[in-house]
């Protein structure tokens, strides 16, 4: 596994609260961490068919366009009562002409739901790839997820995306209502981030 030696790195993302998430949880190692956005960088389209195909695009992209390590993450969140949907298609449920609409998704989801009968407890689960690329073609993938359920109505606004309609096994809150300190300690992007330290810890 290559050790990433960098001190500064682009997360290849436009959203500000992965963005957030993220630079987070690499204080700890002392590196600067920029978006894609910030760099005026394209979003490259995602046309693979699984999280690390999608990841990999990002990251790479981003690499090979700033010149520096690029970090990427493709996630969402899969129900068991909709044969694993949205999956990689989370942020496309949401997407509307005026920008990304998620509680219409969590809505269409729980509607879904309901039209099937799907029995409780509702299980889904959250998984999320990282992908660590360099800009000589070189990637590292690391996969995590957490388990629960979809509840409903949504609660809690402390979150995103998907946030307000998951409980995590053995919790009673969803993300969205969960301290995000708490949340980062058993999120999927903590269970993959876990693993991408092996590249972090020299």
């Amino acid at each position: 596994m290559r050790k990433l030696t960098e001190s500064k790195i682009v997360l290849a993302s436009h959203n500000k609260g992965k963005l957030r998430e993220i630079a987070e949880l690499l204080v700890p190692y002392g590196i600067e961490v920029v978006s894609a956005g910030d760099l005026g960088l394209e979003e490259p389209e995602e046309t693979e068919s699984t999280f690390a195909g999608n990841a990999r695009i990002k990251a790479h992209f981003a690499a090979k366009s700033s010149g520096l390590p690029a970090l990427s993450d493709d996630s969402g969140i899969q129900v068991d009562g909709l044969d694993g949907d949205p999956g990689v298609y989370t942020a496309d449920w949401a997407e509307t002409p005026n920008g990304r609409d998620f509680p219409m998704a969590m809505t269409k989801v729980w509607t879904l739901l309901e039209e099937r009968n799907a029995p409780e407890p509702r299980t889904a689960r959250f998984c999320a790839t990282l992908c660590l690329a360099w800009p000589d073609g070189h990637d590292e993938i690391f996969e995590g997820k957490v388990e629960g359920r979809v509840t409903w109505p949504m609660r809690g606004d402390l979150g995103f995306g998907f946030d307000p309609m998951f409980v995590p096994d053995g919790e009673t809150e969803t993300f969205g209502q969960m301290d995000p300190a708490k949340k980062h300690a058993m999120s999927h992007r903590a269970d993959a981030f876990a693993k991408l330290k092996a590249c972090l810890d020299g």
